[in-house]
Formats: structure tokens, C-alpha cells, sequence
């Protein structure tokens, strides 16, 4: 079973690199992305969990309709992507689900930082993915960590991909900068072992950040295959797998899975 999820946020990135880009320029970015996305998955009709920020919700109503009726979950992704507190948990929550008209079972925290967990239960979420369990210089060390899903203060957890052999993370980054087959066959592997693997992108991965390079101060291992080419690869991951008669499911629906998996081994 394959979990594609996707962050979407206001495009803040040029921020971290002293860029101050005006918030309808950041909206315009991630909305043109997601559309690309939504392309993409109709195009093969599976479905994605859309990790959402109230704050892009706010400010793209009609992009949440165009998910929901392609049968993809809404999950929260916290308030705002820049900022967080705690009170933000429960406030995006209610929010998406007003806007929604659904309930908002999932979490994942801004730049996968930590959170804690009696806090997501409080809350009223039911799972968190908001762990990369690898190592990732100047951003965190989860070496330590469980690789496959798992409880805490009884939250499902829902771990990002990574292989088994080096914990080699499976995420938009990976899928940017190596070969292709290579990130493919990796994934695969990944998924025969785990029988299920789950990554995560972001809107703005699927638009022409290499015109913006310079201008955003936007690294290499960033801005490398954006765009009409991360579409590409994003349309060939799907048919990959999809001729290895692999099929798609939700977060909440992958849960789902696991609960009456463990109910029939009771």
C-alpha cells in the first residue's frame, strides 16, 4: 500500500534565506503546484492525504473543494507554516473541519520538528506523521527512532519512508536529486520489505523554481528537476507502481487498515 501525502503551505522557503517574498506571490507558488498535483493523481485515480496549513486553506478555498472531490484526505499541517503554538494544533483542526465539512483525523508538523504527543492526542487527532526517522544534518537525528508506524500516548505514528539498510529517507528532496530508477527502485524495495511505504512533497517542488533561483536564493538541491520535470517524475512513480499492482490509500484510510488488522488478530 502506498501513502502519497503533500505538504501544502504558503511558500515560505525564501524566507529561511533572507528573502521576504509577499504572502499573494507565496499563495500564487503553492496554488499553482497543487494544481499540477491534482493533475497528476486524477490522471491515474488514486488518492493522497493533502497536509494543510489554515492558513493556505484560508486563502484557497477552491483548491480544498478541487481535493476533496478527488477523493483525497484534508490533514492538518498546523496554522500558519512559519509560526506555531501550541493552541494552533486545535484551532487548524476545527478550522479545516468547518471548511471541510469532515473530520480532520491527521497531523504533521511544519519542516517534520517535534511535537508533543499528549498534546496531538488533546488535540483531537488521531495519527501524527510527523517523523523522518533519519538523519539529516542541521535539522534533526532520529537514528533512534521506529521506521514503520507505531503508537505513542496512543497516536498512531506514521513515520516518512526511509530503506531499511542506512535509513536512506524516501522524501521530495531524495526524488530531486538522485537518478530517477534509481529513487524508483529504492522506494520499491522499501515497500516489499515495510509492505506499505509513505513520502511527501510540497506545491512548489511542481513549479519553475530555477527562474527564481537566484532571485530566492533557492540552494541546488532544491530548485534541481522542479517543475515540468518533477511532474514527470511524479507521474512516473505513480505508473511504476501502479504496474507493480501496488495500490494507493489514504492516511486515514491506512489506518484504518491497520485497526481492523489488529481488531481480527484479537
Amino acid at each position: 500500500m502506498i501513502l502519497l501525502s503533500f505538504d501544502i503551505e504558503e511558500f515560505d522557503v525564501p524566507q529561511e534565506h533572507g528573502i521576504d517574498l509577499p504572502f499573494e506571490q507565496q499563495m500564487a507558488v503553492s496554488i499553482e503546484g497543487t494544481k499540477q498535483i491534482l493533475t497528476c493523481l486524477n490522471k491515474y485515480q488514486v488518492h493522497a492525504t493533502f497536509f494543510c496549513t489554515a492558513n493556505f486553506a484560508t486563502h484557497a478555498p477552491g483548491i480544498i473543494q478541487n481535493i476533496l472531490q478527488g477523493g483525497h484526505e484534508i490533514a492538518s499541517h498546523g496554522y500558519y507554516h512559519s509560526s506555531f503554538e501550541k493552541t494552533d494544533l486545535q484551532r487548524s483542526r476545527e478550522f479545516l473541519e468547518q471548511l471541510t465539512g469532515q473530520p480532520v483525523e491527521g497531523f504533521r508538523m511544519a519542516r517534520m520538528m517535534p511535537v508533543d504527543e499528549k498534546d496531538i492526542k488533546n488535540a483531537g487527532y488521531t495519527y501524527n506523521s510527523s517523523l523522518n526517522p533519519t538523519f539529516i544534518p542541521g535539522r534533526y537525528n532520529h537514528l533512534d527512532k521506529p521506521r514503520t508506524y507505531f503508537y505513542k500516548e496512543k497516536v498512531l505514528q506514521l513515520p516518512a519512508s526511509v530503506t531499511p539498510a542506512f535509513r536512506l529517507p524516501l522524501f521530495w528532496l531524495t526524488y530531486h536529486n538522485l537518478p530517477a530508477k534509481v529513487y524508483r527502485w529504492l522506494f520499491y524495495r522499501t515497500l516489499k520489505h515495510d509492505g506499505y511505504a509513505i513520502t511527501y512533497f510540497h506545491p512548489w517542488e511542481f513549479t519553475n523554481l530555477k527562474a527564481h533561483k537566484e532571485e530566492w536564493k533557492l540552494p541546488f538541491i532544491m530548485t534541481n528537476h522542479s517543475g515540468e520535470e518533477m511532474v514527470r517524475r511524479l507521474d512516473d512513480l505513480i505508473s511504476f507502481l501502479l504496474k507493480k499492482k501496488y495500490s494507493f490509500a489514504t492516511c486515514k484510510e491506512f489506518k484504518q487498515h491497520i485497526q481492523a488488522k489488529e481488531k481480527k488478530s484479537e
